[in-house]
Formats: C-alpha cells, structure tokens, sequence
C-alpha cells in the first residue's frame, strides 16, 4: 500500500491506494488546507483502512507544477514520513495524474483519438499544461501558457483536427470565451486534482522502482516563485 498526498492546488488530498485501486482518501478545499488538515487526514485514512506506517510500501507526493506553498507542504510532510517510517518516496506529476483521473470519470465516453488537457491555475491569464492522449502517453510536455488569440491554446483544434479536446482542472473556464466557438472543444468545470488519482502513476513507479532522492528532492515549480506584496503596516 502507498500513501499518497496532493497538495498543488487550493485542494488538500490524500489517499491510500494498493496497486491500480485506492482504498480510501480525504480531502478538502480552502485557504490554508494544506497545513491544517494533511496530518489529519493522514491519520483518518491510515486508521480506516487499519494500517500502520510499516505496512506502506511508500509515500508518493504530487511533485508539481502547482502553487509554491502548496508543494513545499506537500513535499516537506511526504519527507517527514519517509525519515520517521523508512520508507522510500515517489513523486508523481500532477497534470499526469489529473490526466488519469478525468480518463477515469468519462469512463466509456472516451474515444480513440481524444485528447486530454489539464490545466492549473498559474494567475492572471496564464495555465500550466500539458497534453495526453487516450492511453494516457504525454504528446506534449508541461509549459506555461498565456492564452490570447495568438496562443498555442488558441490553435488547438487546427493542431488536432481529428480529436475531441477535454480541457479540464481550475485553469479550463478561463478558455470558455477563447474557445467558445469550436465544436471540438469540451470544458469540463469543478474538477478538481485528488490522490485518488495517483493509483496508476504509483503503481508503474513502484514496479519499476523509480523512486527520488528523500533528502534533495524538490518540487517541480515550472516558474520561480515571486513573493506578494505584504499586507502588514509597516513592511
């Protein structure tokens, strides 16, 4: 069994999964989620399926893109457990695992040659993205994008002319106006990353033993982190 902790988004998740399933997983959205509930649920799934730390086989952590303090929580609680139980640490890319679990809810609606987009919120007009197809093989590789009319996310359909295109995640309803004319394109609002949909990505990386490095580990930001401006009288 692995557990597994998503925290790159305003969405604080984690899961439990053995092998291609997940057993159970929690989660939650809000300011300051990550830091005051992923111990917490830790704990409850841990106790629900009735384990304890020596009966994991791992921890895997969505490793990326995604908000700064998000990550480092994610990332630095995934450490934690990995010194304290021994155990080795998996990251996994967070628009894969969007990727499988959008694939995972269309279930029988999934045609051949369709293709999958999720997308994050990076502010202001800008996503993380990146596309895959049907059997979940990346065709194009993570970037950020600012979508005007002369942005690759505005050429998608002329790009794959053949394909029905998911776009997905809390970076998808920025496009409804950009996109709102071409057929091929299908929005889907409210999804929202989860561990639930690690259990594929963890299951290759522990048959394959593609683990990283507990102590020099670090997200994947895909762009540097600039600090806001203070809100405190004075500094």
């Amino acid at each position: 069994m692995i557990l597994c902790l998503e925290t790159a988004t305003p969405t604080c998740s984690v899961a439990i999964t053995d092998g291609m399933n997940t057993l159970t997983h929690r989660e939650c959205k809000g300011q300051n989620a990550h830091s005051e509930k992923i111990t917490l649920f830790i704990k409850e799934v841990m106790d629900e399926v009735g384990i304890d730390y020596s009966q994991l086989k791992a921890v895997a952590v969505s490793k990326g893109p995604g908000s700064y303090t998000g990550l480092r929580i994610g990332v630095s609680t995934a450490k934690g457990v990995c010194y304290a139980a021994g155990l080795p640490l998996m990251a996994v890319d967070t628009l894969h695992a969007m990727a499988y679990g959008m694939r995972q809810k269309l279930d029988d609606q999934v045609q051949p040659d369709d293709l999958f987009i999720p997308m994050i919120d990076a502010r202001r007009m800008e996503v993380y993205c990146a596309v895959f197809d049907a059997e979940m093989h990346r065709i194009q590789d993570t970037q950020a994008v600012v979508f005007d009319e002369t942005s690759p996310l505005a050429s998608l359909s002329s790009q794959f002319p053949t394909s029905r295109l998911w776009l997905f995640g809390d970076g998808a309803p920025k496009l409804k106006t950009l996109l709102k004319d071409l057929p091929q394109i299908q929005i889907v609002e409210g999804f929202e990353p989860s561990a639930a949909y690690m259990a594929s990505l963890t299951d290759q990386a522990l048959r394959e033993n593609a683990f990283v490095d507990v102590a020099y580990f670090e997200p994947f930001y895909l762009k540097d982190f600039v600090a806001g401006k203070p809100h405190v009288k004075g500094l």
